[in-house]
């Protein structure tokens, strides 16, 4: 029995040793860099005339007879039929972007488009279903440069807002040739804002002092720490009314029907009084309008899922318990063996 304990205690010893170096080993690359190879995303696409089709047959069904289904169900087979021999049909692709702060869902976009723009003709249309009460200015610069690809391939688009699209929301949705939106939708906030907190006071009243050295004139206008200068904030302030003038030019140049003067004012309005100003160009919500196509045109929803990343603390507790499991099983078999 003592050369059972002896042994365990040595294979013991060898496995907190071999977990430990993992460890290291782990730690090093993370360090320099070291990720999971990157695996792609995977692409789907969706035909929403089947799930049209599917939940208006399911009530139908029910309230009609037994031999006025069967005919329906007949007459649906030849109409099928004769549909796959037209090549003719005009193609709608729905995307759909949720926005935050970052414009994360740009990582889906990006690819999204691309998928589309190697099918889509200009007798095809994009629908956007946009929802974002903006963010960065760069994220949702780049997020409509996705969509300005749409328009300069000759494809009609069109960008549906439910709930809210507003600021960088609306500087995409401003991209469309046709912008539908929901009578309580939000649009417009064509504007910019910038703050951040300074606890320079309550440093100095606890003898705190904060060194700060830049080169170059303006590298840093206002901070957090330091003390700020009227010409600080007179310069972050000339680089806020640049941003906004970016904006009214881009917003303008695919809306020329907008009175910029009036709407850039940083307001934002629900559907009708949207409307009432050019900022939206029918009120109507996004079922309803695939809806009222889906008869003529195939309606296929594109969507990209990014690859699941596992984090660090994932993939040490799996690799810990693998190394567990390995080392009870090959104590197991020295006790059985024993």
């Amino acid at each position: 029995m003592s050369e059972f304990f002896v042994d365990y205690a040595g294979f013991l010893a060898k496995t907190i040793t071999g977990l430990i170096a993992f460890g290291i080993v782990l730690a090093l690359l993370t360090a320099r860099g070291g990720k999971e190879k990157s695996r792609d995303g995977q692409l789907k696409v969706r035909s929403l005339n089947d799930f049209y089709k599917k939940l208006h047959g399911t009530v139908e069904q029910a309230i009609v007879s037994k031999s006025a289904w069967k005919a329906l169900k007949k007459a649906e087979t030849k109409a099928k039929k004769t549909a796959a021999k037209s090549t003719d049909k005009k193609r709608v692709y729905i995307l759909d972007f949720t926005g935050d702060v970052q414009a994360s869902a740009l990582s889906s976009l990006r690819h999204e488009v691309t998928a589309v723009l190697g099918h889509a003709t200009a007798k095809d249309e994009v629908v956007v279903r946009l929802e974002s009460p903006g963010g960065g200015v760069s994220a949702y610069g780049l997020a409509s440069s996705q969509l300005v690809r749409i328009r300069d391939a000759g494809i009609p688009l069109t960008v549906c807002v439910d709930q809210v699209a507003a600021s960088g929301g609306y500087l995409m949705a401003s991209l469309a040739n046709k912008i539908i939106c929901a009578p309580f939708g939000v649009v417009g906030s064509i504007g910019v804002v910038a703050e951040l907190p300074n606890v320079n006071r309550l440093l100095k009243k606890h003898d705190i002092d904060v060194e700060m050295i830049t080169s170059g004139e303006h590298k840093r206008t206002l901070t957090i720490f330091g003390e700020n200068t009227d010409s600080g904030r007179q310069k972050f302030q000339e680089e806020v009314t640049a941003i906004h003038d970016l904006f009214k030019t881009f917003v303008v140049k695919y809306r020329p029907q907008l009175n910029i003067d009036n709407v850039a004012t940083g307001e934002a309005w629900f559907g009708t009084d949207a409307l009432n100003h050019n900022l939206v160009d029918d009120i109507m919500t996004s079922d309803e309008y695939l809806y009222s196509i889906y008869k003529e045109t195939d309606l296929l929803h594109v969507t990209y899922s990014l690859p699941k990343k596992r984090g660090l603390k994932a993939m040490l507790s799996a690799s810990i318990m693998d190394a567990m499991e390995n080392a009870v099983a090959k104590l197991s078999n020295r006790v059985m063996g024993s």
